[in-house]
């Protein structure tokens, strides 16, 4: 099953660049669906129908959704919602703050990675898009699995002492609703599922992310963050497409200044970013909303070649041995060696952090009991070194 992730800085029109993708493989034959993680919904204002929290079918060989996380808590995590409202109703929450407070922070994107398992179990689907919300929070998407099993792994310790405190204390215990079996199932259900969902993020023959910008510095400077950070979660970004770009013909004195402008910022980005494939979608005229303008977007940006093909299927992590030296290598662009934190967490980790993201990496069981050595740069690699005991 292939995964396409669209991202990029709100506004620049990765929405109507995945519905564009989507009406595109649908129509060259491949099952596809679009869905929308991001709470300001406008995929079926793009697609002009009008979307729900179900799976609706648009057309021959496309379906769309729009997430809606309340729908999703009260179809697919009862137990563990019931339970936590029951909890905060034990302390004195009324009722409807109770069942808002049950929506744990992250489930939005939890519900968005369980449709992926969904897709791929059921294979129903051979191209599943993602529009996602700006930057930001695609980016705690994206390390939902690595930040959840820490999460989970402390709610599932604090419901057991729970339980133990529970039963020794009987008859003393005050009045608190204890998590059923079914609750501490789906806790554990939920911590298995994160781990494939990481599996699937992480393979880059089949999942990738392509970043939408505009010839404009704000969104390329976040381009260039989101690129580095997306590194660093070991997500693989495919390609580039530059939208709103202003066509060559354009007339008028202040067309042209902004036509002039623009070549400057579209020079940064092809001296940014090369060789990382690059493609345009040019300003349309008229609002672009509508199957039309969408088909008349696929044709700039793909012409008559696949949406569905992967640009490229480099994992931007990973392991060589060289000399008797282990070395990690993680691609990140744009960024100064001094701008890089790595300290050792457990034995079985090292602790990356570039800017304000930060993240543990796992190492290799091989590599449990080395010793760290130091990190260099070489070209746009991080190398972190290791030594096994002898």
């Amino acid at each position: 099953m292939r995964t396409i992730i669209y991202n990029g800085k709100g506004g620049v029109g990765k929405t109507s660049v995945a519905a564009a993708t989507a009406r595109r493989c649908a129509k060259m034959g491949h099952r596809t669906i679009i869905m929308s993680v991001d709470t300001a919904h406008s995929l079926g204002d793009s697609l002009d129908v009008k979307l729900s929290s179900e799976i609706m079918n648009i057309e021959k060989n496309l379906d769309a959704l729009e997430l809606n996380i309340i729908h999703e808590m009260r179809t697919k995590w009862s137990s563990i919602r019931d339970y936590i409202s029951a909890f905060m109703l034990a302390q004195g929450v009324e009722d409807i703050s109770a069942e808002e407070m049950a929506i744990l922070p992250g489930m939005e994107m939890a519900a968005a990675l369980f449709y992926v398992l969904q897709f791929k179990d059921s294979g129903e689907y051979d191209v599943v898009i993602i529009d996602t919300p700006p930057t930001g929070e695609t980016l705690r998407l994206l390390s939902f699995p690595d930040v959840s099993n820490w999460y989970i792994d402390k709610l599932f310790l604090l419901l057991k002492r729970i339980i133990l405190v529970a039963r020794a204390t009987v008859g003393k215990m005050i009045d608190l609703p204890l998590p059923s079996k079914e609750v501490m199932n789906s806790i554990e259900d939920m911590k298995k599922s994160m781990e494939r969902a990481k599996e699937i993020l992480e393979d880059p023959e089949n999942t990738t992310i392509r970043l939408i910008l505009n010839p404009e510095r704000m969104p390329i400077n976040e381009t260039m963050r989101s690129y580095t950070y997306l590194c660093l979660y070991n997500k693989t970004v495919e390609c580039l497409i530059v939208n709103k770009v202003l066509p060559p013909e354009v007339d008028g004195n202040f067309m042209k200044r902004k036509l002039e402008e623009q070549e400057f910022y579209m020079q940064m980005i092809h001296e940014a970013f090369d060789p990382l494939k690059i493609m345009y979608a040019y300003q349309l005229q008229t609002e672009l909303r509508g199957i039309d303008n969408l088909d008349e977007m696929a044709d700039m940006i793909f012409g008559e070649s696949d949406p569905a093909v992967s640009y490229s299927k480099t994992s931007p992590m990973r392991f060589e041995t060289e000399d008797g030296i282990d070395k990690l290598y993680i691609k990140m662009p744009f960024v100064k060696i001094e701008e890089i934190e790595l300290f050792r967490g457990n034995n079985n980790s090292i602790i990356v952090k570039a800017g304000d993201q930060k993240r543990t990496v796992a190492l290799p069981m091989t590599l449990v009991d080395a010793e760290m050595l130091g990190a260099e740069f070489d070209n746009e690699d991080l190398i972190v070194k290791f030594r096994r005991p002898r």
